[in-house]
Parts: C-alpha cells; structure tokens; sequence
C-alpha cells in the first residue's frame, strides 16, 4: 500500500504484527526522531555508520533524536563491502552492548546497503534481537537492500551467506541525502530500481525508458520510482517473507552479479553491487535467449537502458581480468539459491515475465560463460 502525504509517499509493508512503514521523501532525517517516537516507546539509539556518511548526515540525525529527548551514541566504520566481516560485526555487537541498548530501544543503520546488512544482523543477534530502523542514504540501498529484513556479512566462499531475517521497524528513506552520491553510484542504484520493471512490472520498465533522465534528475519523477519500487518489493516480502518461494524472483540479476563481485574481490573500485546486478540482469536475459525461452531483443533493449543509465552491460565493462569461466561458475555454486546442489537462476520469457528456473543444467551455464568471457 502506498500512500502520499504533501511531498512525502509512505509505503507499509504488511507483516501482521511485524508491519512497519517506508517513509520517502525530503528532509526526512530532520523529522526522525518525532517519526521514531511515533512507532516506538524507545529512548535510547545507537546509531551506525560509516566514514563517508556520517560527516554529512549524523548530526542532523543525532540533533533530531536528541531534541525528541532519545539519548543518542554512534559508531562509524570504514566504508566498503569488505567492511560486511566478522570482525566488524563483533565491534558492533559490543558496541550495542556497551551503550546499554535493550530489546526495547533501537539500533540505527545510517548509510548504504552495507552498514544496513551489518547494521542489521548485528540488531538480529544482540540480546537476541532488538528494535532495528533503517535510514539508507544510497539509491540502492533505498529501494531494496533497507525493505524486507535480510541482513548479513560476507564469507570467503561469497557474499551474504552469513546472517538473519530481522525486519526493521520503520525505513526513513531521506531523498535529499541522494543529492551527494556520485554519478556511478547513483546509475548503480538505478539498476535495482529497473530490477522491479524486469521481475513483473513491464509497464514500470517502460516508464522509466521514458523518465529516466527526470528519475536522475531529481524531484517527483525520483521520488515516484523510489515508492514504486519500494511497493514492488513490498508485496512480494509480504507474500514470501522468507524466500521459500516468489521472493526469489527479488534476485534476478544477482546470481551472476554475486559472482562477479567474487570474482573482483568486492574491489569496489572495478565493480560495485548494483553494477553486478546490471551485467547480471543482462546475463539473465541473454542466457534465457540462449535457452529459447525468450526473445534476444529483450536483452538488447534492456542493454540499451542501462547504458543511457551509465552501467556496464558485459563481462568485457568489467575493468581487469576475471577468472576462468570454471572458477566463476564455482562462485555460482556457493549463491544461496542452490538447492541440493542444483543451481536456481531467475530466468525471463520477455520483459516482466521473470520466473524461477530450479534445475538450470551446469554445462549450459559454462558454456555460456565461456561464450561471454572476454578473452
């Protein structure tokens, strides 16, 4: 359900007795503590961050809690995927207790996807789980990885195999904290946005073939793609909450996208999340042609968008050389979505028809990759 209120959309996820709301639009971190009090009885936060967000965001966050009368106490971390280890979530976990958090008060994950997945497992195991908000300060993590409660860190056999279901409390998605992203950040948070108009959504796609440079703009236009796609996976978290079905299809893209990352070794400065995703998406489309299941077209148009965004589209965008297509369907191999050694890829029969492919022979994924590696 989505519901706008002056310049600000509200989206609720329905979770019974768990639901909670996905506040979008300006200045929101100005309001966050008067919105925290609204949903929760909590008086104390700890807020986590990371050294590029916090300088520009964590007093105006701490001002708001603080003028609410929510004694405040802040973490920062250093900024990366590789930040999503071990040792880090230990530093969190004591820092949580250190500051006397209890079940009862909050933990606040202020910055992209990465401080939110280890933000938030940390909030799932401290105390056994304590209230969790989310404040993401990157398109990307606005629009998927702060909505559904999957939290985690990264093993040296992949990323995001270690971690929780924890469900925040309320996500403050701040639009104006967009404005200080970079261009190659922003486009790669894009790439999720056009993730929801591939899965089911054709004519979402084709909004945003048209919108697009109003969506880099800024105004209305970002603001709606933000809440459309916050709806999108919204319903599906709902419907599957878990991922023991339809909520797979929130990953398409990501299979060969994690395997790319692995294969660059999280080195964000040759390849970031959103960017696998982009390359993944079009992988996905191009093997799904590949498989007779859908038209070659559909992977050049989509191709064709996500360049106009600024994203890489081939295994040859990706600066630097890659592994063996061998190794790299070993990284395949360890993503979550396996199933008795199987390996489950979402698959398209056009723009907007993706579905899960449970049993996706080996050999024609190597074969494929193979086809596609740059030589």
């Amino acid at each position: 359900m989505t519901e706008s209120v002056s310049d600000k959309r509200i989206v609720r996820v329905d979770l019974a007795d768990r639901s909670y709301d996905i506040l979008i639009g300006p200045d929101l971190l100005t309001s966050a503590g008067g919105e925290t009090l609204a949903r929760l009885d909590c008086r104390k936060v700890a807020i986590i961050s990371d050294v590029n967000v916090a300088p520009l965001y964590l007093d105006t966050l701490v001002e708001s809690l603080q003028t609410d009368g929510i004694e405040t106490f802040a973490m920062t971390l250093a900024a990366g995927e590789k930040t999503k280890s071990f040792d880090n979530l230990t530093a969190v976990v004591d820092f949580i207790l250190e500051a006397r958090i209890e079940r009862s008060d909050a933990v606040i994950a202020l910055g992209g996807g990465v401080i939110g997945d280890l933000t938030g497992f940390a909030a799932a195991i401290a105390r056994r789980g304590v209230r969790f908000i989310q404040v993401p300060t990157s398109l990307l993590a606005q629009v998927d990885s702060s909505v559904g409660g999957k939290t985690g860190i990264n093993s040296r056999h992949g990323k995001n195999l270690i971690g929780a279901f924890h469900q925040p409390d309320l996500v403050l998605a701040d639009t104006t904290t967009l404005n200080t992203l970079s261009p190659r950040e922003f486009a790669a948070g894009y790439a999720e946005v056009v993730k929801y108009g591939l899965i089911d959504q054709p004519d979402f796609f084709h909004w945003l073939e048209k919108h697009r440079e109003a969506v880099f703009s800024g105004g209305d236009a970002r603001i709606e793609a933000i809440a459309q796609s916050c709806a999108a996976k919204a319903a599906v978290v709902a419907a599957d909450e878990r991922e023991n079905g339809r909520r797979a299809l929130l990953n398409l893209g990501h299979t060969f996208g994690h395997a790319l990352e692995k294969a660059t070794g999280y080195d964000s400065a040759r390849l970031v999340h959103g960017e696998g995703v982009a390359i993944g998406m079009v992988l996905a489309h191009e093997f799904s042609a590949r498989m007779n299941l859908a038209s070659p077209d559909d992977a050049k148009r989509i191709a064709s968008h996500l360049k106009e965004a600024g994203l890489p589209t081939s295994l040859g965008d990706i600066d630097g050389d890659l592994p063996p297509p061998d190794i790299m369907l070993d990284a395949i191999g360890q993503d979550k979505k396996v199933k008795g050694g199987k390996l489950t890829f979402i698959l398209t029969r056009g723009i907007g028809e993706a579905f899960i492919a449970d049993d996706v022979p080996p050999s024609e994924v190597l074969a494929f990759l193979t086809e596609k590696h740059p030589q």
